[in-house]
């Protein structure tokens, strides 16, 4: 296995029951890329990415972290990979009654053994670097719902992970709050060095952010391209790749 991946699928089939998702999924998502995982409504992306975190079991095949499978380590080893990513879920998933300095604090709080003044100078430093300086008092009703993804980033990044995995970073924002979260995640990306993975099915971000990518056809049910997505607009033979990649308005 490549010490060059932060992750390796191999082999992946993914069922729901009887259901297959995607089957035979292999891949592999280099240390300090940006990876987004594509593709059309109901292909399997968000499950895919469950996969990836540790929340669903592969029906059949592995998901490996340092050449080794997620499910093949212990309790405890698979607790400490899990403290090394950090997610940010489509919609925020703040705690509504905690500040959004509180949110932040929570799992720094958890799974350390910080101090409190330790914690919030921590905390003070993850909201400014998601351009979030002097909001740790806020509620998450308080703010619009592009500061409430940046908070919740701020959140996922609160332990330093080596790994983040958006799902659906752009849902339910305006153009400029996409693009400026979108310019946020490639800043993050260059600056602390962590491997980002995405899920998103915005052509906008998609040419924007990605360095890689994998595609998922839900007719086929298992990945049909995979690379950069500006060298599969030029060189893909696959129909359903090209069609996805010049819906509407292309890039930005």
């Amino acid at each position: 296995m490549s010490t060059h991946y932060a992750i390796e699928v191999d082999n992946l089939t993914m069922r729901y029951g009887d259901r297959v998702i995607q089957r035979d999924l292999s891949f592999g998502v280099q240390r300090g890329d940006i990876f987004v995982i594509m593709g059309g409504s109901g292909c399997g992306k968000s499950t895919l990415l469950k996969h990836l975190i540790g929340l669903i079991r592969p029906s059949a095949g592995r998901v490996l972290y340092a050449g080794q499978s997620f499910w093949d380590r212990n309790i405890s080893e698979r607790n400490r990979l899990l403290t090394k990513m950090g997610v940010l879920y489509q919609k925020g998933a703040l705690w509504t009654s905690m500040t959004l300095a509180e949110n932040v604090a929570m799992p720094i709080r958890q799974y350390t053994q910080r101090s409190e003044e330790e914690i919030r100078e921590i905390v003070q430093y993850k909201l400014a670097l998601v351009g979030l300086a002097g909001f740790g008092s806020y509620y998450p009703s308080e703010i619009s719902g592009g500061m409430q993804k940046r908070a919740g980033l701020a959140r996922a990044m609160a332990l330093d992970p080596e790994i983040l995995f958006f799902d659906e970073p752009s849902a339910g924002l305006d153009p400029l709050s996409s693009r400026l979260l979108d310019d946020l995640i490639v800043e993050l990306n260059r600056s602390l060095g962590a491997t980002v993975v995405v899920v998103t099915h915005e052509l906008a971000s998609i040419f924007a952010i990605a360095t890689n990518s994998v595609f998922l056809d839900a007719e086929s049910r298992t990945m049909t391209a995979s690379g950069n997505p500006h060298e599969l607009l030029t060189h893909s033979t696959d129909d359903k790749v090209i069609r996805f990649l010049t819906r509407g308005e292309r890039g930005r």
